[in-house]
């Protein structure tokens, strides 16, 4: 079976003929009016014109001026404020330091009182003796299960 072939009609190339199709209007041309508006002031001299190009340079210019200021400003603090914190850390950093060597010191001091401790009970034995105190031989027991308190005592005590 053999199909039909196609006709393509593309809008970049219109009929002549064609009712919808209409022709574009063609452009109105622009020219310069000379005399119309503003009038222009005199030349004063080359110190008139260099003012005039400063004041044009400085209202075309003030926005980034602000800008650079206040990038400037920024910049600026943002170094004392890195100045101030590396100097508060240094503090830091030294008064660190000064708790360490509190705190070994203490621990020191808690070793040597610990070490006399020792002795002093290393040597309690040999100053019992000393005082005629004698070890304790063999183990002493009390048995409270047939204790009954005296009939007197009951009243002092404050028990039933």
């Amino acid at each position: 079976m053999t199909m039909p072939a196609r006709s393509v009609r593309s809008k970049a190339s219109p009929d002549k003929g064609h009712p919808r199709i209409q022709e574009m209007p063609t452009r109105p041309e622009l020219s310069l009016i000379k005399g119309t508006g503003k009038a222009r002031r005199p030349e004063r001299g080359p110190v008139a014109e260099g003012a005039r190009r400063l004041i044009g340079w400085t209202r075309t210019r003030g926005n980034p001026l602000l800008r650079i200021m206040a990038s400037v400003i920024f910049l600026a603090a943002c170094m004392f404020g890195s100045l101030m914190l590396r100097t508060q850390m240094v503090q830091d950093s030294f008064e660190a330091t000064r708790v360490q060597h509190e705190i070994s010191n203490l621990t020191q001091d808690v070793q040597d009182d610990q070490n006399k401790l020792d002795q002093l009970q290393a040597s309690l034995p040999d100053k019992a003796q000393q005082l005629g105190m004698q070890p304790q031989q063999g183990l002493n027991s009390i048995d409270l299960q047939g204790y009954k308190p005296p009939q007197g005592a009951q009243g002092k005590a404050g028990h039933p």
